[in-house]
């Protein structure tokens, strides 16, 4: 059962559950005057939340080098094109 516990899937998972409660603190305003500086961390954390997922759940940690940058590369494009369309 410790074993468990101490796994990279139950810590992934702890992060993103804690990422969420961030994004949802976020979308109530704390730590933010400006809603579209609030919108864009939201999104920020999104995108990282996403990147976890790609890598941890869908196994891509472990898939082809070319992959893995693939992957990342789309992450950090939608990522910035949402962020600037929601910031224009």
């Amino acid at each position: 059962m410790k074993s468990l516990w101490l796994s990279r899937t139950t810590l992934i998972w702890t992060l993103l559950v804690a990422a969420t409660l961030i994004s949802w603190e976020l979308g109530h305003g704390v730590g933010f005057d400006d809603a579209r500086a609030a919108g864009a961390a939201i999104l920020v954390v999104t995108f990282i939340k996403v990147r976890f997922v790609v890598l941890d759940f869908m196994e891509i940690r472990t898939a082809p080098r070319w992959m893995r940058a693939l992957l990342e590369a789309w992450i950090v494009l939608c990522a910035s094109i949402l962020i600037g369309l929601f910031l224009s």
